[in-house]
């Protein structure tokens, strides 16, 4: 059996709650969670996605992401529409409200971001992104 240390698994989740508070904590000030900042990040940068879409770009459960998506619809942050006669098929798009809620949470995440760098290092953080990207791209 291998020690606790050799758990990857463990050891990335530890330190993506790690990291995520940090992100989360600083996005508060701007009332959104890292996951919604980023999704909001998404969707202004490819425009209307479905629901199947944003899961599978962002590598997330569709259930965690209706549960991610509906404060934002709800605070009108994005609108959602039913994309053709299948109602189970959302388009969600940013709002004008999202966009500002967005820009206002741009300084935040600067803050955040640099205080991760501070705390671990610049070129490790870099190289730490480029690991963990590999991850997610070499399993497509």
């Amino acid at each position: 059996m291998q020690e606790l240390f050799d758990d990857d698994c463990f050891a990335i989740r530890q330190a993506a709650r790690y990291v995520s508070q940090i992100y989360d904590r600083h996005l508060a000030h701007v009332g959104l969670t890292i996951t919604q900042f980023s999704l909001l990040g998404r969707l202004r940068r490819t425009g209307a996605m479905t629901m199947k879409q944003m899961a599978e770009a962002m590598r997330m459960e569709r259930t965690t992401l209706v549960r991610t998506v509906q404060p934002l619809r709800r605070n009108g942050l994005v609108s959602s529409d039913a994309l053709g006669a299948d109602a189970r098929a959302l388009t969600v798009t940013i709002t004008r409200a999202g966009e500002e809620r967005l820009k206002a949470g741009g300084q935040h995440w600067q803050a955040a971001q640099a205080e991760f760098e501070h705390r671990f290092g610049e070129r490790r953080a870099a190289a730490l992104r480029g690991e963990l990207f590999a991850v997610t791209h070499d399993s497509n």
